[in-house]
């Protein structure tokens, strides 16, 4: 059973969080002092609620050493100081890989601390169970699925024989609720080791130089589906996501221009997403090569917004048509200042520069609404649909009302 550790300096606090904690926990130990807690062991279904303005060791030089030690207790940051910092302890933690079940301000809501525990705990069971379960059938999973580690050999064989396939998640327009496009998410349907998503294998198709041959296969696909929808009588456009490689080579205006002709599919039905950090190398080649993109008339997506380090240089100078808020921001905007203001100000930036704006990571009805109302354009999450196969889309579309309240 889970332990509550109380790692704070006012004792009044901690005293208030054990009667909270007592009854949910087989056990709760207060530190005053950080340091005293460093050198006590702390297990995986632990759980810390940590302070962390504090004399001596801080809370942020707690975190750092439980991330040293690989911890994967649950954490819950508090603090009496300002919420932008507490904010800021939030991203380094999750950057360190630790997990962060919530975080309070002082003076602390009992019954909102109370809930999120028992939320906590209830999280730990179920995991706990799941983990059972899953070692219970070990002996039927093959063990080469889960090690599989695909070589640049193994690439080029799934590129020939025709394994990368597309699923599509859907774009809606938040003004007229009517599908606004799609974007293409590639997947590895490998005939051992099923179906591999893209943390396995586009990193190593940059190292490797695989990475054109690639986007050249997912350009073909996306083209293709295009073409197949058109036919059908729906007219869908497509994000595609181009990395930092695609973007130095000279002769991808051409290359697109060339397919699309050959497939009579107008320029605009395809959007390039480009992220902030692809632009960081060399933004003269890469300015030359999106500027031709955009005279052929493919429309021009800056993805993650916000994330990068010089995005209002790299919108002053590139032809984007569309600025994507990363889901990061969007994710937690009901719940965060800073996150709400960092979003309505790319809103409202995104308009100024005549640019349509996408929000995407959206997860319930709450965070549709909040973009409804700040004047969002179009909008992609789980809350609207999951990716799916290109022959979903046309019935999904057909059925969608159904499917979420808007």
């Amino acid at each position: 059973m889970s332990h509550l550790y109380i790692v704070d300096d006012d004792t009044l606090t901690c005293e208030l969080l054990s009667i909270i904690a007592e009854p949910l926990f087989k056990s709760v130990t207060v530190f005053n002092d950080a340091g005293d807690f460093l050198n006590h062991a702390v297990n995986d279904d632990d759980v810390v609620l940590l302070d962390l303005m504090m004399p001596g060791v801080d809370g942020i030089e707690v975190l750092r050493n439980l991330a040293e030690k690989n911890s994967t207790a649950r954490i819950i940051l508090i603090s009496g100081y300002d919420q932008s910092v507490l904010h800021s302890a939030e991203r380094l933690a999750f950057d360190y890989g630790l997990k962060i079940e919530g975080q309070f301000t002082k003076p602390i809501s009992i019954d909102e601390l109370t809930e999120l525990l028992a939320t906590v705990l209830s999280k730990i069971c179920s995991e706990n169970i799941r983990n059972i379960n899953t070692a219970t059938h070990t002996v039927t999973t093959p063990s080469k699925v889960i090690n599989f580690q695909p070589n640049k050999d193994d690439l080029l064989n799934g590129i020939k024989n025709n394994e990368f396939v597309l699923h599509y998640q859907p774009q809606i327009n938040m003004k007229s609720s009517v599908l606004s496009g799609v974007e293409a998410l590639v997947r590895w349907q490998h005939p051992e080791h099923g179906l591999i998503y893209p943390d396995k294998f586009i990193q190593l198709s940059e190292d490797t130089g695989v990475i054109g041959v690639l986007t050249e296969e997912i350009t073909n696909i996306v083209i293709t589906q295009i073409e197949n929808w058109r036919r059908q009588g729906s007219d869908v456009k497509v994000s595609v996501n181009i990395s930092a490689q695609n973007i130095t080579t000279l002769s991808l205006p051409e290359q697109l221009n060339e397919l699309m002709n050959k497939h009579k599919i107008p320029p605009s039905m395809l959007v390039l997403e480009v992220t902030e950090s692809a632009l960081m190398g060399n933004l003269t080649l890469s300015l030359d090569i999106l500027t031709r993109l955009r005279l052929k008339g493919v429309h021009l997506s800056i993805d993650d917004f916000g994330t990068g380090f010089s995005s209002l240089s790299q919108l002053h100078k590139i032809p984007f048509t569309e600025l994507k808020i990363d889901q990061s921001f969007v994710a937690d905007m009901d719940k965060n200042n800073d996150s709400f203001a960092i979003v309505e100000t790319c809103i409202m930036l995104g308009h100024k520069l005549h640019m349509e704006v996408v929000a995407e990571g959206i997860e319930d009805k709450a965070i549709y609404d909040l973009l409804v109302g700040m004047g969002c354009d179009v909008a992609q999450g789980y809350y609207i649909a999951k990716p799916m196969p290109a022959n979903k889309l046309i019935d999904w579309d057909s059925n969608r009302l159904n499917n979420f309240d808007i």
